[in-house]
């Protein structure tokens, strides 16, 4: 049950969600203090959660007051701030595999958790769903393209290896720029030319449960930029503290990047899917996860390898092995849940069942 507070003209529903804001001064306090940053990790990790949640829902009330095409757009840019403020502030640090881990997974946990969980939580409540299978396919074929973008310079690593005049990071920026082109082709795709394939079935159910209701444009661009202010505080305060937390709680470095901040950076975003597949609105719940991994794998990737140049800390698209073969994976899966334009919820099942499997995969490995 939620209750709603008043502080002068900014008015606030009293959630679980919310209330973990407190963990924000808590965090700065461990900070200031000096104490162990295991303990600064976790705090910042969960203060992160409901700041991602107001950058979400801040971008939805400007989206409502700017139209549908400046306000898709927008969604669409901010929709993963969190992810790309985190993965900003890891690689000035140098955390260039930090970086790499969070990309993968956030396209994996996108795909398998929040549609695995959404299908699953709307399965069994009805007992078939229906989704746009247009929509959804070409979804799937942008992910398909980023596992190629992912696949080709892991080979061409493999094949130039050892050799003194190899362009590995020429090659990772040339395919970037490939990237962000196809992602501003995507957005005209779904905001312009084909637009009615996305709309889906909206209801006065959907906008509530994204929070999309009572908010003032200027309370919104408030909101929007506070959160995303302390969103970077938080961000630098957790990076800060991936070495020494991976260090005394036995995990990688990757195995925290793919599964810790992955799921710290989706936390808010993952809620939203999961109720609008219970409220059988499987178009937009399919949207978040598919339109989520799209956006990490067209956009996040290829602007932080932008800023990487720009900042003096080149980053490539060389990932690991495994870590393209979860995201090939994943992708592959996905086909074969979206490919008929239903689900139900052994289909969500499954998809759970996969990412659990990757994960203990991640965390055992070396």
């Amino acid at each position: 049950m939620k209750k709603r507070i008043k502080l002068r003209k900014f008015e606030f529903d009293l959630t679980p969600l919310s209330a973990m804001l407190a963990f924000v001064p808590l965090c700065i306090l461990l900070e200031m203090s000096h104490a162990d940053p295991v303990w600064i990790f976790i705090t910042a990790g969960l203060a992160i959660i409901p700041l991602a949640g107001l950058m979400g829902t801040a971008t939805e009330h400007l989206a409502e007051h700017l139209g549908a095409g400046i306000g898709g757009l927008l969604n669409a840019t901010f929709g993963n701030a969190a992810e790309l403020i985190i993965g900003f502030i890891a690689l000035q640090a140098g955390l260039i595999d930090v970086v790499k881990a969070s990309i993968t997974g956030s396209i994996i946990g996108n795909i398998l958790l929040v549609l695995g969980a959404s299908i699953l939580a709307g399965g069994l409540k009805y007992e078939t769903q229906y989704f746009n299978r247009t929509a959804a396919s070409l979804g799937v074929t942008l992910l398909a393209l980023s596992t190629i973008s992912l696949i080709i310079p892991a080979l061409f690593h493999m094949v130039i290896s050892g050799h003194p005049a190899a362009h590995e990071r020429e090659l990772s920026l040339e395919i970037s720029i490939v990237l962000f082109i196809c992602y501003i082709l995507s957005l005209i795709f779904s905001l312009r030319t084909h637009k009615h394939l996305y709309v889906g079935d909206e209801t006065d159910d959907s906008d509530e449960a994204i929070g999309t209701e009572t908010w003032t444009q200027k309370k919104a661009l408030i909101v929007l930029i506070a959160a995303t202010v302390v969103v970077a505080i938080m961000s630098e305060f957790l990076v800060g503290a991936v070495e020494h937390t991976a260090r005394v709680l036995g995990m990688t470095e990757v195995f925290i990047g793919v599964i810790l901040v992955a799921i710290v950076g989706n936390a808010a975003e993952h809620s939203t899917a999961v109720l609008m597949a219970m409220k059988n609105h499987m178009d937009l719940a399919m949207n978040i996860g598919i339109g989520s991994s799209i956006q990490i794998a067209l956009f996040v990737a290829p602007v932080l390898v932008f800023a990487g140049y720009v900042i003096g800390q080149p980053m490539d698209l060389v990932f690991t092995t495994f870590e393209v073969v979860a995201i090939a994976l994943a992708t592959w899966i996905l086909v074969l849940i979206a490919s008929d334009g239903e689900s139900n919820w052994m289909e969500g099942a499954q998809l759970l069942a996969v990412y659990v499997i990757l994960a203990l995969a991640f965390y055992f490995l070396p």
